[in-house]
């Protein structure tokens, strides 16, 4: 049957309406349910509400455990238990919630499940490389069934902090240093998380961490200070969590450091101003791992009874093991100092998160222990597992074809990292088991050529002076045709806490490196690190570089799968490699200065340089090489002018030259020239991800808006302006192919259009 027009938009209003409706009503219905459990509960069962405590179950994340928090729970002092994992454990801690307290309130579980439950998934860094939101949307689902299974409904994660220094170890859980590429990111993994639905048992509450300005800790180092003007922190380190709210994240973390002077976790002007007035977040906020209490040592509290008034009259809701809420916040109301009103609010947003993830109608639907046995480490989830990883590798060198490995070819595999089961999981592995489950290169290798053409020497320990293995080492290269070596960082080496300051191969890696070179045998050299290296002497004698991060799970079997050329390897970087820590902040997108530098200009002898380096870095953001070979030509623009009405339209050719079938991620990039706040020598605003078969050649297309072009001025207007732009195109961040455009107009939001995942 054919419906006229008027009928379509009866029938579409009619359809809309009943969805708003249902909306309506079911927030209704939550909210009576919420309103008259607040008006039964004391103070002291709201201000439990706002306790969080960590289980003894696995404790990875701070250095103390409270040996009361079950009798807290019995006293209904506690709203939530995180590091309790296990269908059996989390349905015993629930029971006495749910039975032996006056309410039976159900505890939230939270867990650290960054990159996976027990199939790990490469660490973030890494799957931030293969630019696929597909896929790392698909890991997040995966890792949230997994950690459902075992009675976990609230994860800490995604990570969504912007770095530019990869001597802090924690860049290892985030997105890399780009906020744009970061800010899709931040959306996909939330989208995994929560799914359609909260009330679905096998999706979680996700929580977006650190806010903020995390990234940008000074020297690099874990917990310490942020000081940074209004302007850079909209611009640059916001926008993520902006897109993961947009997302429907339903939780937010607070971050350790201080923000001009200011700790995150005190911070009216984060908490309130932007997250709950700016932004309407109507979720709820938890702390970092007593964060609380360190803005004692950071001189800004003067004891714990202070701490806590500063946090709640900021906007925290939840404190993470502190203890601080459950041992003043009565005090303080009665003291007049915090608001019952405010607590009750806390108390509300909590129970809301619970009701949405059906804890009141089931509080055990996470506590299945049928679902424990199937769910998870599936073949389902390992294949996954090996496809994120195969994708998140980035080729980092080739020279003459030397990947991938040749047929017949008797392989030497050599390193600390060969034949490991324990490192290749990475940091924040959550219940991963290194002992026994995760393929090393080795099983890898074996299962792909054969145990016949691989021989295996270990040559040193990835932190040791001992070089008694050096010479075992060489005679397995000597006798072999081709040499592989697998080399990095411990995985505790990154991560929380985990800051370094020498970013080269760690031990005596290199000297194994250079001796093995001497061989004259080709040598491609596969890395596991949680960051990016120094690897200088590397880019210039080794034949091949493979960039494998802590590929997790499955790794083994997936690097195996890209040095066969069983995978063409596409992976992007998406933090800059430096060549040394002194140029550290280094990344693409900085500001120009008033002396740039130029080599080629008398003028410039003044520019802004190095004595004893060039200004450029190792690898460029953006960067990875392929099996074959992708050319880019005819860059054509649908205007040389652009208005609010009239988006521009771009073309670029890319055509697959080589002999293998391949995937390309083509990358769009702009710089506005003149602004009214300095811009950016340049900012990516779109990329496509093509696979072309050999000899193939595609029409890529982009369409740049007015709105990817805004940014916020000194006055954080969030605008565009007019003025003639540059526009790029091409496969990494230093693409040199060009094109020119001018806005001929100027325009003003108050907030950023949302981030949308299709």
């Amino acid at each position: 049957m054919k419906l006229n027009w008027i009928t379509s938009l009866t029938f579409l209003c009619f359809i809309l309406f009943t969805g708003c409706t249902n909306t309506t009503s079911e927030n209704a219905e939550m909210d009576k349910f919420i309103n008259d459990l607040l008006d039964r509960m004391t103070l002291e069962e709201k201000i439990g509400q706002t306790v969080l405590y960590t289980s003894g179950y696995d404790v990875i994340t701070g250095p103390t455990v409270d040996p009361d928090y079950k009798e807290y729970l019995k006293k209904g002092m506690v709203g939530g238990i995180f590091n309790a994992v296990g269908a059996d454990y989390t349905r015993s801690l629930q029971k006495i919630a749910v039975e032996e307290t006056r309410l039976g309130i159900p505890l939230i579980f939270g867990y650290d499940v960054i990159h996976g439950q027990r199939t790990i998934f490469p660490i973030p860094l890494g799957e931030s490389c293969s630019w696929d939101l597909e896929a790392m949307e698909r890991s997040a689902k995966i890792a949230a069934s997994e950690a459902t299974a075992e009675g976990v409904n609230w994860i800490y994660a995604p990570m969504v902090d912007i770095s530019r220094d990869p001597r802090w170890g924690r860049v290892a859980e985030g997105a890399g240093e780009d906020v744009y590429l970061g800010s899709l990111i931040a959306a996909a993994r939330v989208k995994g998380f929560q799914g359609n639905s909260l009330s679905d048992n096998n999706t979680v509450v996700a929580c977006v961490k650190h806010y903020a300005a995390y990234g940008a800790t000074m020297a690099g180092r874990d917990y310490n200070t942020v000081d940074m003007s209004l302007n850079e922190l909209w611009n640059t380190y916001l926008p993520p969590f902006k897109a993961s709210l947009d997302a429907g994240c339903g939780t937010i973390m607070t971050s350790f450091n201080d923000l001009n002077g200011i700790p995150a976790t005190g911070n009216k002007y984060l908490l309130k101003d932007i997250l709950r007035e700016k932004w309407n977040f109507n979720g709820f906020v938890v702390t970092d791992y007593t964060s609380i209490n360190e803005m004692i040592p950071h001189g800004y509290a003067r004891d714990e009874k202070h701490s806590a008034e500063i946090a709640m009259n900021a906007g925290v809701d939840m404190d993470m093991q502190g203890g601080v809420y459950m041992n003043h916040l009565k005090t303080l109301i009665e003291e007049g100092k915090v608001s019952e009103k405010d607590v009750t609010d806390a108390a509300r947003a909590v129970l809301k998160i619970k009701y949405k993830l059906g804890l009141f109608e089931d509080p055990y639907k996470y506590c299945d222990a049928k679902r424990e046995k199937t769910d998870i480490l599936t073949a389902e989830n390992k294949e996954a597992a090996r496809d994120m990883a195969r994708k998140s590798m980035v080729l980092l060198k080739n020279d003459k074809q030397t990947l991938p490995l040749k047929e017949d070819k008797r392989i030497a595999l050599i390193g600390p990292l060969a034949k490991d089961q324990y490192e290749i999981l990475g940091c924040w592995s959550a219940m991963g088991d290194r002992d026994t489950v995760p393929v090393s290169v080795y099983e890898g290798l074996v299962d792909a050529l054969g145990d016949n053409r691989i021989s295996y020497a270990k040559g040193c320990d990835i932190q040791s002076d001992d070089t008694s293995g050096f010479d075992e080492a060489v005679r397995v290269a000597s006798n072999a045709d081709f040499v592989v070596m697998v080399m990095g960082e411990f995985h505790n080496m990154s991560g929380e806490n985990n800051s370094r300051t020498n970013l080269s191969l760690p031990g005596v890696q290199l000297d194994l490196l250079k001796a093995i070179k001497k061989t004259g045998k080709p040598v491609a050299l596969v890395l596991m690190n949680g960051r990016p290296l120094t690897i200088n002497w590397e880019k210039e004698n080794m034949d091949a570089i493979l960039e494998a991060w802590f590929p997790g799970t499955m790794g083994g079997a997936a690097i195996a799968d890209v040095l066969t050329g069983k995978y063409n390897p596409s992976g992007k970087l998406t933090m800059t490699f430096p060549q040394n820590v002194g140029q550290i902040p280094l990344f693409y997108n900085h500001k120009n200065t008033g002396r740039p530098f130029d080599p080629n200009d008398p003028q410039f002898a003044y520019g802004s340089k190095y004595w004893d380096v060039s200004n450029e870095p190792l690898y460029p953001f953006g960067y990875g090489l392929s099996y074959t070979t992708f050319t880019y030509s005819d860059l054509t623009l649908s205007s040389k002018e652009m208005t609010k009405d009239n988006p521009l339209k771009i073309n670029i050719k890319l055509v697959n030259g080589g002999k293998y079938d391949g995937e390309e991620i083509v990358q769009l990039y702009i710089r506005d020239l003149v602004g009214s706040v300095t811009r950016p020598v340049k900012e990516l605003k779109g990329f496509k991800k093509v696979f072309l078969k050999a000899g193939d050649s595609e029409n890529i297309e982009f369409i740049l808006t007015v709105d990817d072009l805004r940014f916020y001025d000194a006055d954080l207007n969030y605008i565009y302006e007019p003025g003639d732009f540059h526009l790029f195109v091409g496969g990494n961040s230093d693409t040199k192919i060009k094109a020119d455009f001018t806005l001929n107009e100027s325009g003003r939001s108050e907030k950023p259009k949302p981030i949308k995942i299709k």
